[in-house]
């Protein structure tokens, strides 16, 4: 299978499925990751220019853990609004990885780009697949299945599917240190220690499922 993960910021997949995702790449499938906002607003030292390069970097050395390929969707941090040029942009980023599954935000987050994410992606996968609906790429050959990822600490979130990530617990922290320009942010901004916040929320996850570590779907 080919399957899309998109998140909102360059470390927003990372915490949230990156163990299913590095499952589904340790089973052979084609796994695709897309970071729609460039992360040009995190950062208390960088300018902006600088902090979306370094970002940007990041999120490819990340998905490269698992032999994934990023893509870029290149919104500013704070702006993801639902109009035509957004939607089109999701479009294309399906359109490009062609997926039989997409994995997306949960459209009762905390996080307005993370909402607006969620409903641009479940607009656009049908629009996607429609031939007469001309954009920067051919369209999709098929409608893929949707699935919600957990929000963080899993505020707001009845899962309904649980993904059991024990043998891929240490790949999803492995992946979430290449956001190193991020780590020091949640513990600045956020008092979250990144490592710990991931095993805690895989546990309590996994606690539900019956197994050591999980994570959960919608």
């Amino acid at each position: 299978m080919k399957i899309l993960a998109i998140g909102a910021h360059p470390d927003d997949i990372e915490l949230l499925c990156a163990g299913t995702l590095a499952l589904y790449s340790k089973k052979g499938h084609e796994v695709f990751m897309c970071h729609v906002c460039d992360g040009n607003k995190g950062s208390m030292t960088h300018t902006s220019e600088e902090i979306a390069k370094i970002r940007r970097d990041e999120a490819i050395q990340s998905a490269k853990v698992i032999g994934a390929t990023s893509i870029w969707a290149g919104i500013s941090d704070g702006e993801v609004v639902l109009d035509l040029d957004s939607r089109e942009k999701i479009i294309d980023v399906i359109r490009q990885a062609n997926p039989d599954l997409i994995i997306t935000h949960s459209p009762d987050d905390y996080h307005t780009d993370h909402i607006n994410v969620s409903r641009l992606v479940f607009e656009a996968i049908y629009l996607a697949n429609l031939k007469l609906w001309k954009t920067n790429y051919p369209p999709s050959d098929k409608l893929p299945y949707l699935y919600y990822i957990d929000t963080l600490a899993g505020v707001n979130f009845i899962p309904e599917e649980y993904v059991d990530i024990t043998d891929t617990i240490e790949t999803k922290i492995e992946m979430m240190m290449k956001m190193k320009s991020q780590l020091g942010w949640l513990k600045d901004m956020h008092n979250c220690d990144a490592s710990e916040f991931i095993k805690s929320v895989a546990k309590f996850r996994g606690f539900q499922a019956g197994v050591l570590y999980a994570e959960a779907f919608a």
